[in-house]
């Protein structure tokens, strides 16, 4: 099985409460929408500093609504599940590769990100050209070596397609809701615009410098 690797500096992300008909307006027929209570789902925000792979270093950040897993007889449980509806990078070449690999939708334009971290607390501010688009704060805990699976769902057209993901690094996982997310009005934001997002977390995690490792695309 041929192995694709991302070198990261820091993984930060959350998960936030948002309108259940958002979700389903977001998702393919075949997916559903992962629930926290009734007509909340999940919006689930990641952002990487990318280090090193086969197009060198870059910035993301990736939007995604959490959906469950796929039971697979014999094989690990995933920690969780996501179905990426927007991406941005700070690179042409990381989104020409992530979209002709990965088959996942992107704003097509480089943005600016910054990653500011200070007293167990990380700010990342996207911007467009001095415009904000979002700004994702996370706060750190306890970190323990983790290596954990991931599922990630796409389409290509009609064809329904999966990957699994692994994440190699130490992690903090809390849910003490001291970070915060500000979407700000942009064509990135817009599929969110009347989803009723919380404005802190239910669950922030914090990825130190590790590994990221794709497996080969399924199809489903």
């Amino acid at each position: 099985m041929e192995l694709t690797r991302y070198e990261f500096k820091h993984c930060v992300g959350a998960m936030f409460e948002m309108s259940t008909t958002a979700a389903r307006k977001i998702l393919p027929v075949h997916l559903q929408p992962l629930e926290v209570q009734h007509t909340r789902s999940v919006l689930a925000v990641l952002a990487f500093q990318f280090t090193d792979s086969e197009v060198g270093a870059y910035d993301e950040v990736v939007l995604s609504v959490v959906t469950p897993p796929r039971m697979e007889p014999g094989k690990a449980l995933p920690t969780a599940a996501f179905y990426p509806f927007m991406l941005a990078t700070s690179t042409e070449a990381a989104r020409r590769h992530a979209i002709e690999r990965w088959h996942l939708p992107h704003f097509m334009k480089d943005l600016d990100f910054s990653f500011d971290s200070s007293e167990g607390r990380m700010r990342t501010r996207v911007m467009d050209e001095g415009t904000p688009v979002l700004e994702l704060t996370v706060t750190e805990h306890a970190f323990e070596p983790v290596t954990w699976l991931y599922h990630c769902f796409m389409l290509d057209d009609a064809d329904r397609l999966k990957v699994n993901i692994f994440m190699q690094a130490p992690h903090s996982q809390h849910e003490e809701e001291t970070g915060e997310l500000i979407l700000h009005p942009h064509p990135m934001t817009d599929a969110l615009a009347d989803a009723d997002v919380a404005t802190y977390p239910f669950r922030e995690e914090w990825y130190r410098a590790g590994i990221q490792t794709f497996e080969e695309v399924e199809h489903l």
